[in-house]
């Protein structure tokens, strides 16, 4: 009794292994040793067959889903499996689900892009049509709408191909050694006419920080993107603060402004394409083209807003210096 005890505490494989040697062996008096280890050795096999029968299975069920994918059935998964086998169906798996996330990113796209143009086409048509009809002459007044309308689409059309160079991978670069106090300077100059006009007052506190090697034309576009959407937001007079500081081994730039301020369920899609405030007057893509360019400058952009105090966006560029 107790050597058949033996066959419960050993591991199957040495099991199978001693009852072979067992079989071998000339000796027919240890065969009786087998029966104990029968039901053991038996369960041993059949687990080694249908673990077999399990990965062909697997295999053709990844075959298949394989075929669908190609017809551009991306919704196709397959169930998951252990072992080697289940290792390259979760990775098909996760392959299915980009593939869908970006045909559905794409659908988005065109949508939002067709959106987007339908509003000024709309205007320039009208516009035509009213002249041609003579409802109004082709004065200054309208031709200058019309004109407007022209450069909202060029504008759209010059951020789809910011951001398609921006997703396309690497964002191509021309780094020089750039004072980011002077850009930021020059990017407030250049928009202090339009705050003037709108009663908005501008503060820039912009210390010396020469020798950054960074991109000073795609940061001059990060900038200007981010005053151009904080004086959207003041439509009505208010204030705007430019800062940039000197943080060690990083620069910060802040941009806030005293507008209509977003919601946390706004501030969470801000930086999504074509995600649009109720202020916004441009493409909905000046945050996305400004995230991706900050990024490709290894930095990290952020915002922080509240409901009728106003939004605040900062940029953390990696303070690489040229002696």
């Amino acid at each position: 009794m107790a050597k058949a005890l033996v066959f419960f505490v050993i591991p199957f494989p040495l099991v199978l292994v001693v009852a072979i040697v067992l079989i071998l062996s000339t000796d027919t008096n240890n065969w009786w040793a087998l029966i104990p280890a029968l039901p053991f050795i038996l369960l041993f096999l059949f687990g080694r067959i249908a673990r077999g029968f399990g990965s062909i299975r697997s295999v053709r069920d990844l075959m298949g889903a394989a075929g669908s994918l190609a017809d551009g059935d991306y919704s196709v998964r397959v169930a998951g499996t252990r072992g080697s086998t289940g290792t390259v169906v979760a990775s098909f798996n996760q392959m299915a689900e980009r593939l869908e996330s970006a045909r559905e990113q794409r659908r988005q796209l065109l949508a939002d892009l067709g959106h987007e143009l339908r509003t000024p086409l709309t205007v320039v048509r009208g516009e035509v049509e009213a002249m041609l009809d003579g409802v109004h002459e082709p004065d200054p007044e309208h031709l200058g709408l019309l004109l407007d309308e022209v450069r909202v689409m060029e504008r759209l059309l010059e951020d789809l191909k910011t951001l398609s160079l921006a997703e396309a991978g690497p964002l191509a670069l021309h780094p020089e050694p750039t004072d980011l106090a002077d850009l930021a300077g020059d990017v407030a100059d250049a928009h202090r006419r339009i705050a003037d006009a709108q009663g908005v007052v501008v503060d820039v506190q912009a210390p010396p920080l020469p020798g950054m090697l960074i991109d000073p034309v795609r940061i001059r576009e990060v900038i200007a993107n981010l005053v151009v959407n904080a004086l959207n937001a003041m439509p009505d007079g208010g204030s705007l603060r430019l800062r940039v500081e000197d943080q060690g081994s990083s620069a910060l730039i802040t941009v806030s402004d005293t507008g209509v301020g977003l919601t946390d369920d706004e501030v969470e899609w801000v930086f999504d394409r074509f995600h649009k405030g109720s202020t916004s007057k441009g493409t909905g893509l000046g945050l996305t083209i400004s995230r991706d360019l900050v990024e490709a400058h290894g930095g990290i952009i952020s915002m922080d807003s509240e409901p009728g105090a106003g939004t605040t966006v900062s940029v953390a560029l990696p303070k690489l210096l040229v002696d």
